[in-house]
């Protein structure tokens, strides 16, 4: 399962499953011979299969974002069609990407597209997923299921996985009641309560690590979150917001396995730079799409960094 969030010119995600993928942070630069149509650079997180970006998040040069995350028992891809624009799901991120400026022209896009059911190759079948697209200004979440291709606005601009997002923004109303300000009183004007503890409005928001109870507590958490002026400080509070959906290792069983947040990403949009930490190494690291050549025709890859470094500030020469 995994988490998505946009808040202004920063994009980033969780993603979370009981292994990891080989995941790569991936440049297409806008004249990658693969494209058919595409005019912008894409960075993202992904893995190249037949020299082709499958990616799992990326931002393009323009700072439209885009996440693809798991949507079963409701997503629903189809056989290709008369009239429509045909695209199946692994392809969907970069064509969107290369082609698109802002939500608005995505919009455009999805009007007349119809996601289809095919196979990147016999080993790699599709995924059910549903998507979340972004730019600086606004985020919809799109979804094709039994019932068709629909496309809504995303005003909390976060996304996590089944049910469909309908459904996430009812169950929102469960949770008007708390807040971050020191709760008040409304059990009864006949007893005088009190708040023993810092936090306390807060009670009632769900800490468990269900798709529906990470919608609410990502939205609660983004929605509230104060963030600092330099660079630094932006990221750092970004990734403290994905921190409160992180899945530890041992709290999520899926069979002999547990699931875990593989990695975590956060994009400057504005910048190009796509920062990341993973499950085995804590440090953000960033790759610059700016400091490559976007106008080449090849793929540019670098591998995630795993390994944790821990320093020592007072080690024994």
């Amino acid at each position: 399962m995994c988490t998505a969030i946009s808040q202004d010119n920063y994009f980033g995600r969780n993603l979370d499953y009981e292994h990891g993928f080989g995941e790569q942070i991936i440049i297409a630069p806008k004249n990658y011979h693969l494209w058919d149509g595409g005019r912008f650079a894409i960075i993202g997180m992904g893995i190249v299969s037949k020299d082709f970006p499958l990616y799992f998040d990326a931002t393009n040069e323009k700072g439209l974002s885009m996440a693809g995350l798991n949507f079963p028992k409701y997503c629903v891809y189809n056989k290709e069609m008369p009239d429509k624009n045909n695209i199946p799901s692994y392809e969907l991120i970069p064509y969107i990407l290369s082609r698109c400026e802002t939500v608005e022209d995505a919009k455009k896009v999805i009007l007349n597209l119809n996601i289809t059911d095919k196979s990147f190759s016999p080993e790699l079948r599709p995924s059910p997923l549903h998507w979340i697209v972004a730019d600086k200004y606004s985020s919809i979440t799109l979804e094709q299921t039994k019932d068709g291709l629909f496309v809504y606005h995303n005003p909390i601009g976060v996304l996590t996985n089944s049910p469909a997002f309908p459904m996430h923004m009812t169950n929102l109303a469960n949770y008007m009641s708390v807040t971050a300000k020191e709760p008040e009183n409304r059990f009864s004007d006949k007893v005088g309560l009190e708040p023993y503890s810092r936090g306390m409005g807060g009670l009632g928001l769900p800490g468990d690590l269900s798709s529906m109870s990470r919608f609410v507590r990502a939205a609660f958490v983004k929605l509230n979150s104060v963030y600092g002026e330099t660079e630094e400080e932006k990221v750092n509070q970004f990734f403290h917001v994905l921190g409160s959906v992180y899945q530890q290792k041992g709290c999520a069983r899926v069979g002999d396995k547990y699931e875990i947040t593989n990695y975590s990403s956060c994009c400057n949009t504005d910048k190009g730079i796509y920062y990341y930490n993973t499950y085995s190494n804590s440090r953000v690291y960033g790759v610059d799409m700016h400091n490559e050549d976007l106008s080449g025709a090849e793929l540019i890859i670098y591998d995630t960094i795993k390994n944790e470094k821990i320093h020592i500030q007072n080690r024994k020469k």
